[in-house]
């Protein structure tokens, strides 16, 4: 993991795969505010996927507040929204017990109850925005389901779960999971023992809370067309080539186009971080590709699912979204995630900015997942074939599997909200949020301490931590992440700490 972890990030790549959700790309997708770029602004942000509008909405509101009106111009290297948050899943999805009792063990109850309390805050902020700004995004509030393959982690979810009963007040939402047996799986959710190359893997149960879906990409979209009514500069096609220090407390953004000089930036760049900022995130915020595949739905199953689910086995799981009624592809089985399927537990998929192009193995794997969760309940497939489309994208993750948000060390001005472990949906929201009141000068208890768990700040410690690939839920894992760059234990050891598909916060493949 330590060779993948140098491996120099790149910017993002010309000629991405293109995500089912950019087909067609929308009217803003190439837009540039302004046909020159400025020379100059209060603020730049890096990186126009959810993070950055996020931050630029936040922004423009505190400017409405005090009655003032800063320049904000937003750089995109590629289509607008066409980074992490165009190609992923949609699934506001927290799975906070798989990562309760880690959390609990090693950062104190505390911070494990404001950790869930945050994930499940996001959730509801994400759907609430989208339905207060009718932003037309396919939302589908609704139920999900863990269908566990795994009785280790069947016994630790019944544990998790009381646990997180015991420490969240009676009745608290953050806190309400139901547990259905194999039969009951099998009848309400139509999944059974799933066998791959002729070997069982057999279904324990389900565990079922509150969740939800809708296209990320048409979200993104919709915040950065209300920033735009608002006054936001959006640059597309212009990737950030390099910043450096500038005179009298500024930042110089070096682009093809040009040069601006600004007081502050902002890195909205997720798995791209280090690409522009290598002396502090090389090798701590590493990249990772994710695959997707969507799916036709098999004759026999329903219209519409009208849950999204998740298939937990020993090493790591699927997740799946199905397109929701009214939808465009209503009824089409959105599944990512297969890592470990691939050679070496997916090993050279960290470190690669590589979404041109697909993991042959995994995409082989992924196209049979459905007839295998769903069994007799799939079908034939659809004459039209069974996978409509597949592509890829590339996730940010750290060394300690949280985001990192703050002022960067050191570095007055520049700011970052990035490294989402894949779970971007139910963190980026509220970690814009939080970063833009420490931009405004509320970086206290009364703003942030009820809410933004301390863990999340960037720091030189954070920095300083060995990327060890992604953490399982034991919190062994976690003493393996924070061991210290060229520490003492050595990478085989660190490696059978570290389950390389489950993070216990990537469940929900947002």
């Amino acid at each position: 993991m330590d060779e993948r972890a140098r491996i120099p990030v790149s910017l993002p790549r010309d000629g991405p795969t293109q995500s089912y959700w950019q087909d067609p790309p929308d009217a803003i997708a190439d837009l540039r505010t302004t046909s020159e770029l400025p020379n100059s602004a209060d603020v730049v942000i890096i990186g126009s996927g959810i993070t950055g509008a996020a931050v630029a909405w936040n922004l423009l509101q505190a400017d409405d507040t005090q009655n003032k009106k800063r320049t904000i111009v937003m750089l995109e290297a590629r289509q607008a929204c066409s980074g992490a948050t165009g190609r992923n899943g949609g699934h506001t999805k927290a799975a906070s017990y798989r990562s309760f009792l880690d959390h609990a063990s090693t950062l104190g109850t505390p911070a494990a109850v404001k950790i869930a309390s945050l994930e499940l805050a996001n959730i509801q902020a994400v759907q609430a925005f989208a339905r207060e700004h009718s932003i037309p995004c396919d939302l589908s509030p609704c139920d999900t389901i863990d269908v566990i393959y795994d009785e280790a982690q069947w016994l630790q979810a019944h544990e998790a779960v009381a646990a997180m009963r015991a420490a969240f007040p009676q009745g608290d939402p953050v806190a309400e999971y139901t547990f259905y047996s194999r039969e009951e799986t099998e009848k309400k959710f139509y999944c059974h023992d799933n066998y791959l190359n002729g070997k069982p893997e057999t279904l324990y149960g389900g565990v079922v809370y509150f969740a939800g879906s809708l296209s990320a990409y048409k979200f993104g979209v919709g915040v950065l067309k209300l920033c735009l009514a608002q006054g936001l500069n959006l640059q597309t096609h212009t990737p950030a080539l390099g910043l450096t220090k500038h005179q009298e407390g500024t930042w110089k953004v070096d682009t093809p186009r040009g040069t601006i000089i600004t007081k502050q930036v902002v890195l909205a760049t997720n798995g791209y971080t280090a690409a522009l900022v290598p002396s502090k995130f090389q090798g701590v915020i590493v990249p990772l590709r994710g695959q997707i595949t969507a799916h036709r739905p098999g004759a026999a199953m329903p219209p519409v699912l009208p849950t999204t689910y998740s298939f937990i086995y020993d090493k790591g799981y699927e997740y799946m979204v199905p397109r929701p009624a009214g939808s465009t592809f209503a009824g089409d089985i959105v599944m990512g995630g297969g890592l470990v399927r691939a050679p070496e537990d997916g090993l050279d998929e960290y470190g690669t900015t590589d979404d041109t192009s697909i993991n042959e193995t995994i995409s082989n794997y992924l196209r049979e997942t459905t007839p295998r969760y769903f069994g007799r309940d799939w079908g034939d497939d659809s004459p039209e074939g069974r996978v409509r489309k597949e592509w890829t994208g590339i996730m940010g993750y750290s060394p300690d599997g949280f985001p990192l948000v703050g002022e960067v060390p050191g570095e007055k001005g520049l700011w970052a909200s990035v490294s989402f472990q894949g779970h971007g949906m139910v963190l980026c929201w509220m970690c814009a949020r939080a970063l833009v009141e420490m931009m405004e000068g509320r970086d206290d208890d009364e703003a942030l301490g009820d809410w933004f768990p301390e863990v999340f700040r960037v720091s030189e410690e954070r920095l300083g931590k060995r990327f060890v690939g992604r953490l399982h839920t034991a919190a062994a894992a976690a003493a393996a992440a924070a061991a210290p760059i060229g520490g003492i234990m050595g990478e085989s050891e660190a490696e059978t700490m570290v389950d390389s598909e489950e993070t216990g916060r990537g469940v929900g493949g947002g």
